[in-house]
Protein backbone atom coordinates (compact mmCIF):
# COMPACT_ATOMS: atom_id res chain seq x y z
CA UNK A 1 0.00 0.00 0.00
CA UNK A 2 2.81 2.22 1.01
CA UNK A 3 4.40 1.56 -2.31
CA UNK A 4 1.67 2.83 -4.31
CA UNK A 5 1.65 5.55 -2.24
CA UNK A 6 4.82 6.35 -2.87
CA UNK A 7 4.13 5.41 -6.97
CA UNK A 8 1.22 8.00 -7.06
CA UNK A 9 3.13 10.86 -5.12
CA UNK A 10 5.89 10.10 -7.25
CA UNK A 11 3.78 10.34 -10.68
CA UNK A 12 2.43 13.70 -9.65
CA UNK A 13 5.68 15.43 -8.79
CA UNK A 14 6.68 14.35 -12.48
CA UNK A 15 3.13 15.88 -13.74
CA UNK A 16 3.50 18.91 -11.89
CA UNK A 17 7.21 19.29 -12.37
CA UNK A 18 6.40 19.29 -16.66
CA UNK A 19 3.73 21.59 -15.72
CA UNK A 20 5.58 24.19 -13.87
CA UNK A 21 8.73 23.84 -16.52
CA UNK A 22 6.58 24.98 -19.36
CA UNK A 23 5.14 27.77 -17.18
CA UNK A 24 8.28 28.94 -15.96
CA UNK A 25 8.00 32.66 -17.92
CA UNK A 26 4.58 33.06 -16.72
CA UNK A 27 3.82 32.18 -13.01
CA UNK A 28 5.77 34.97 -11.78
CA UNK A 29 3.97 37.72 -13.40
CA UNK A 30 0.89 36.06 -13.19
CA UNK A 31 1.46 35.53 -9.07
CA UNK A 32 2.17 39.04 -8.58
CA UNK A 33 -1.26 40.19 -10.45
CA UNK A 34 -2.62 37.77 -8.31
CA UNK A 35 -1.14 39.06 -5.36
CA UNK A 36 -1.81 42.49 -5.62
CA UNK A 37 -5.36 42.07 -6.67
CA UNK A 38 -6.85 42.39 -3.54
CA UNK A 39 -5.32 46.06 -3.10
CA UNK A 40 -6.09 47.04 -6.52
CA UNK A 41 -9.66 45.86 -6.26
CA UNK A 42 -9.62 48.05 -2.56
CA UNK A 43 -8.25 50.93 -4.22
CA UNK A 44 -10.42 50.78 -7.19
CA UNK A 45 -13.84 51.02 -4.50
CA UNK A 46 -12.21 53.46 -2.25
CA UNK A 47 -12.28 55.79 -5.10
CA UNK A 48 -16.16 54.85 -6.44
CA UNK A 49 -17.34 54.76 -2.29
CA UNK A 50 -15.33 57.84 -1.30
CA UNK A 51 -18.22 59.55 0.48
CA UNK A 52 -19.70 56.40 2.19
CA UNK A 53 -15.91 55.06 3.33
CA UNK A 54 -15.09 58.68 4.73
CA UNK A 55 -18.91 58.68 6.71
CA UNK A 56 -17.81 55.09 8.21
CA UNK A 57 -14.84 56.29 9.99
CA UNK A 58 -16.01 59.10 11.07
CA UNK A 59 -19.00 57.00 12.91
CA UNK A 60 -17.14 54.53 14.06
CA UNK A 61 -14.16 57.00 15.25
CA UNK A 62 -15.64 60.12 16.06
CA UNK A 63 -13.88 61.59 14.06
CA UNK A 64 -13.80 64.74 11.68
CA UNK A 65 -13.97 64.66 7.95
CA UNK A 66 -10.08 66.04 8.03
CA UNK A 67 -9.12 63.02 9.39
CA UNK A 68 -11.04 60.36 7.78
CA UNK A 69 -10.60 61.87 4.33
CA UNK A 70 -6.59 61.61 5.23
CA UNK A 71 -6.62 58.39 6.53
CA UNK A 72 -8.59 57.25 3.20
CA UNK A 73 -6.43 59.18 0.75
CA UNK A 74 -3.23 57.63 2.40
CA UNK A 75 -4.81 54.17 2.17
CA UNK A 76 -5.74 54.77 -1.79
CA UNK A 77 -2.54 56.00 -2.75
CA UNK A 78 -0.18 53.35 -0.55
CA UNK A 79 -2.57 50.70 -1.97
CA UNK A 80 -2.65 51.51 -6.00
CA UNK A 81 0.59 52.88 -6.22
CA UNK A 82 2.69 50.22 -4.38
CA UNK A 83 1.09 47.82 -6.21
CA UNK A 84 1.95 49.48 -9.36
CA UNK A 85 5.58 49.23 -8.19
CA UNK A 86 4.80 45.04 -7.88
CA UNK A 87 4.05 44.85 -11.26
CA UNK A 88 6.67 47.17 -12.72
CA UNK A 89 9.17 45.40 -10.71
CA UNK A 90 10.60 48.72 -9.49
CA UNK A 91 11.84 49.41 -5.57
CA UNK A 92 9.74 46.21 -4.68
CA UNK A 93 10.65 45.80 -1.47
CA UNK A 94 9.31 49.53 0.15
CA UNK A 95 6.38 48.45 -1.95
CA UNK A 96 5.68 45.61 -0.43
CA UNK A 97 6.11 47.55 2.80
CA UNK A 98 4.06 50.09 1.74
CA UNK A 99 0.92 47.19 1.15
CA UNK A 100 1.71 45.60 4.49
CA UNK A 101 1.12 48.70 6.64
CA UNK A 102 -1.93 49.38 4.43
CA UNK A 103 -3.06 45.89 5.61
CA UNK A 104 -2.79 47.10 9.44
CA UNK A 105 -4.00 50.00 8.43
CA UNK A 106 -7.05 48.48 6.92
CA UNK A 107 -7.45 46.39 9.76
CA UNK A 108 -7.46 49.24 12.30
CA UNK A 109 -9.67 51.19 10.36
CA UNK A 110 -12.12 48.80 9.78
CA UNK A 111 -11.61 47.51 13.47
CA UNK A 112 -11.12 43.79 12.56
CA UNK A 113 -8.21 43.10 14.81
CA UNK A 114 -10.00 40.63 17.01
CA UNK A 115 -12.51 39.07 13.88
CA UNK A 116 -10.21 35.97 13.48
CA UNK A 117 -11.71 35.31 9.89
CA UNK A 118 -10.70 38.60 8.29
CA UNK A 119 -7.21 38.66 10.85
CA UNK A 120 -6.06 34.98 9.41
CA UNK A 121 -7.04 35.75 5.69
CA UNK A 122 -5.14 39.22 6.13
CA UNK A 123 -2.18 37.38 7.52
CA UNK A 124 -2.33 35.11 4.74
CA UNK A 125 -1.88 37.72 2.42
CA UNK A 126 0.93 39.46 4.32
CA UNK A 127 2.81 36.29 3.76
CA UNK A 128 2.40 36.47 -0.02
CA UNK A 129 4.29 39.94 0.19
CA UNK A 130 6.70 37.95 2.49
CA UNK A 131 7.78 35.53 -0.37
CA UNK A 132 7.30 38.74 -2.98
CA UNK A 133 10.23 40.09 -1.10
CA UNK A 134 11.93 37.26 -1.07
CA UNK A 135 11.82 36.90 -4.59
CA UNK A 136 13.51 40.47 -4.86
CA UNK A 137 16.26 39.04 -2.56
CA UNK A 138 16.57 35.47 -4.89
CA UNK A 139 17.12 37.80 -8.06
CA UNK A 140 19.21 40.31 -6.48
CA UNK A 141 21.76 37.07 -5.38
CA UNK A 142 21.63 36.30 -8.88
CA UNK A 143 23.03 39.07 -10.01
CA UNK A 144 26.31 38.44 -7.97
CA UNK A 145 26.58 35.09 -8.89
CA UNK A 146 30.48 34.96 -8.86
CA UNK A 147 30.31 36.68 -5.22
CA UNK A 148 30.96 34.73 -2.07
CA UNK A 149 28.02 34.96 0.11
CA UNK A 150 26.11 32.60 2.77
CA UNK A 151 24.67 29.44 2.61
CA UNK A 152 21.46 28.86 1.04
CA UNK A 153 19.33 32.30 2.29
CA UNK A 154 20.79 34.58 5.09
CA UNK A 155 17.02 36.42 5.52
CA UNK A 156 15.60 35.30 2.60
CA UNK A 157 14.99 31.79 3.86
CA UNK A 158 13.45 33.15 6.90
CA UNK A 159 11.03 35.35 4.78
CA UNK A 160 9.96 32.36 2.49
CA UNK A 161 9.51 30.43 6.51
CA UNK A 162 7.43 33.27 7.56
CA UNK A 163 5.60 33.33 4.42
CA UNK A 164 5.18 29.70 4.30
CA UNK A 165 3.50 29.85 7.61
CA UNK A 166 1.50 32.88 7.51
CA UNK A 167 0.17 31.25 3.80
CA UNK A 168 -1.56 28.52 5.81
CA UNK A 169 -4.05 30.66 7.53
CA UNK A 170 -5.81 31.14 4.19
CA UNK A 171 -6.62 27.43 4.53
CA UNK A 172 -7.56 27.52 8.39
CA UNK A 173 -10.22 29.86 7.70
CA UNK A 174 -12.22 26.80 5.14
CA UNK A 175 -11.53 23.70 7.52
CA UNK A 176 -14.74 23.00 9.85
CA UNK A 177 -13.93 20.05 11.70
CA UNK A 178 -17.92 19.01 11.52
CA UNK A 179 -18.93 16.18 10.30
CA UNK A 180 -21.24 16.82 7.43
CA UNK A 181 -20.54 14.42 5.03
CA UNK A 182 -17.63 11.88 3.73
CA UNK A 183 -17.03 14.53 1.42
CA UNK A 184 -16.43 17.12 4.46
CA UNK A 185 -14.54 14.56 6.71
CA UNK A 186 -11.86 13.95 3.12
CA UNK A 187 -11.43 17.86 2.46
CA UNK A 188 -11.24 18.43 5.87
CA UNK A 189 -7.78 15.81 6.15
CA UNK A 190 -7.03 16.63 2.92
CA UNK A 191 -6.86 20.53 3.39
CA UNK A 192 -5.11 19.50 6.97
CA UNK A 193 -2.17 17.05 5.48
CA UNK A 194 -1.08 19.83 2.72
CA UNK A 195 -1.26 22.55 4.93
CA UNK A 196 1.05 20.85 7.39
CA UNK A 197 3.39 19.64 3.78
CA UNK A 198 3.24 23.89 2.55
CA UNK A 199 4.30 24.75 6.32
CA UNK A 200 7.14 22.49 7.17
CA UNK A 201 8.42 22.92 3.46
CA UNK A 202 7.78 19.00 2.65
CA UNK A 203 6.52 18.37 -0.78
CA UNK A 204 6.00 21.97 -0.90
CA UNK A 205 5.88 22.47 -4.84
CA UNK A 206 3.22 19.85 -4.98
CA UNK A 207 1.28 20.35 -2.12
CA UNK A 208 1.24 24.66 -3.10
CA UNK A 209 0.27 23.20 -6.36
CA UNK A 210 -2.87 21.21 -5.08
CA UNK A 211 -3.62 23.98 -2.48
CA UNK A 212 -3.67 26.73 -5.92
CA UNK A 213 -6.14 24.32 -7.86
CA UNK A 214 -8.31 24.13 -4.42
CA UNK A 215 -8.69 27.40 -3.91
CA UNK A 216 -9.28 28.58 -7.55
CA UNK A 217 -11.99 26.03 -7.39
CA UNK A 218 -13.53 27.00 -4.01
CA UNK A 219 -13.31 30.65 -4.95
CA UNK A 220 -15.67 30.33 -8.10
CA UNK A 221 -18.35 28.10 -6.08
CA UNK A 222 -18.37 30.37 -3.25
CA UNK A 223 -17.51 33.88 -4.42
CA UNK A 224 -19.48 34.62 -7.43
CA UNK A 225 -19.81 38.08 -6.30
CA UNK A 226 -20.48 39.08 -9.89
CA UNK A 227 -23.77 36.87 -9.56
CA UNK A 228 -24.98 38.95 -7.13
CA UNK A 229 -27.02 41.68 -6.72
CA UNK A 230 -24.73 45.22 -6.07
CA UNK A 231 -27.36 46.25 -3.87
CA UNK A 232 -26.97 43.50 -1.34
CA UNK A 233 -24.45 43.43 1.11
CA UNK A 234 -23.43 39.74 0.65
CA UNK A 235 -21.93 41.35 -2.85
CA UNK A 236 -19.38 42.93 -0.69
CA UNK A 237 -18.44 40.07 1.28
CA UNK A 238 -17.92 38.22 -1.36
CA UNK A 239 -15.98 40.41 -3.27
CA UNK A 240 -14.01 41.10 -0.70
CA UNK A 241 -13.28 37.09 -0.34
CA UNK A 242 -12.81 36.17 -3.98
CA UNK A 243 -9.74 39.16 -4.09
CA UNK A 244 -8.07 38.04 -0.76
CA UNK A 245 -8.39 34.23 -1.84
CA UNK A 246 -6.59 35.45 -5.43
CA UNK A 247 -4.17 37.57 -3.76
CA UNK A 248 -3.41 33.76 -1.27
CA UNK A 249 -3.13 32.30 -4.99
CA UNK A 250 -0.83 34.79 -6.18
CA UNK A 251 1.59 34.19 -2.76
CA UNK A 252 1.85 30.13 -3.75
CA UNK A 253 2.28 30.60 -6.90
CA UNK A 254 5.26 32.77 -6.00
CA UNK A 255 5.78 29.44 -3.39
CA UNK A 256 5.90 27.28 -6.41
CA UNK A 257 8.60 29.56 -8.12
CA UNK A 258 10.88 30.02 -5.59
CA UNK A 259 10.74 27.05 -3.62
CA UNK A 260 10.83 26.36 0.51
CA UNK A 261 14.14 28.20 0.87
CA UNK A 262 16.61 26.77 3.46
CA UNK A 263 14.30 26.68 6.73
CA UNK A 264 12.53 23.22 5.11
CA UNK A 265 12.30 19.28 5.20
CA UNK A 266 13.14 19.57 1.19
CA UNK A 267 16.27 21.15 1.96
CA UNK A 268 17.52 19.13 4.47
CA UNK A 269 16.04 15.98 2.16
CA UNK A 270 18.61 17.39 -0.35
CA UNK A 271 21.89 17.83 2.46
CA UNK A 272 20.58 14.35 3.25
Amino acid sequence: MSGNTEKLIGLAEEVAEKVLRSTKRLLPPVARLCLTSTFLEDGVMLCLRWEEQRSYMQSVWSCGALISGAVFLILLIGQLVCSALVLCRKWVCWACTGLLASLMLQLIVYQLMFEMFFLMRTLAVGGGLLLLMAEVHTQSRSMFAGVPSVAEGGPRQYMQLGGRVLLVFMFLTLLHFTVTSAFSVVQDAVGTALMVLVAVGLKTRLAALTLVLWLCVVNLLENPFWMVDELDFLQDFMRFNFFQTLSVIGGLLLLITLGPGGVSLDQHKKRW
